[in-house]
């Protein structure tokens, strides 16, 4: 339908497409409720309803720490409230952690500090052991062999001496 045959069949509907033309006089495009004429006293007119949420203390002071926020530039975390937390225990843990690890080396008696010495000395030669024993494996069987015919004979030898 084109539109200078949809105003022929209507004319009472202007084109409000058209500058200064708008629907006829006394119409509007929303029908307005009957309420508000004013002429039924009887009626109870509706009022807004009180949302009990922005009216709370807790709920104005977040608003308006949002608010300044926004004016300062800071946005807001957009982070849920389950990261939240859960970074906010991860922390504690940290914190807590090194705590303890402090603690502990406060409270170090001497007794203590002798026998950490004597444990890393250990440590130290059981590694030590460990890589003698990786480079024995690690050597050809013809040197092996070697080293134990000369422990053999060194050992012939020292029983000769003996007897």
């Amino acid at each position: 339908m084109t539109t200078v045959f949809r105003y022929a069949v209507f004319p009472h509907l202007q084109d409000p497409r058209e500058p200064g033309l708008s629907l006829s006089p006394g119409r509007s495009v929303m029908a307005e409720p009957d309420y508000l004429d004013g002429d039924c006293d009887e009626l109870i007119k509706p009022k807004k309803l009180i949302n009990p949420v922005k009216i709370s203390r807790n709920h104005q002071d977040l608003h308006r720490e949002l608010l300044m926020n926004q004016k300062r530039g800071l946005a807001p975390q957009n982070k849920p409230e389950l990261q939240k937390v859960m970074e906010k225990r991860k922390r504690e843990q940290v914190l807590k952690a090194q705590k303890e690890e402090q603690e502990a080396h406060k409270k170090r008696s001497d007794l203590e500090i002798e026998l950490m010495k004597r444990q890393q000395k250990l440590e130290q030669l059981e590694l030590e052991q460990h890589k003698d024993e990786e480079e024995q494996e690690n050597t050809p069987e013809f040197v092996k062999m070697k080293s134990n015919l000369r422990r053999t004979k060194q050992e012939a030898d020292g029983e000769e001496r003996t007897t």
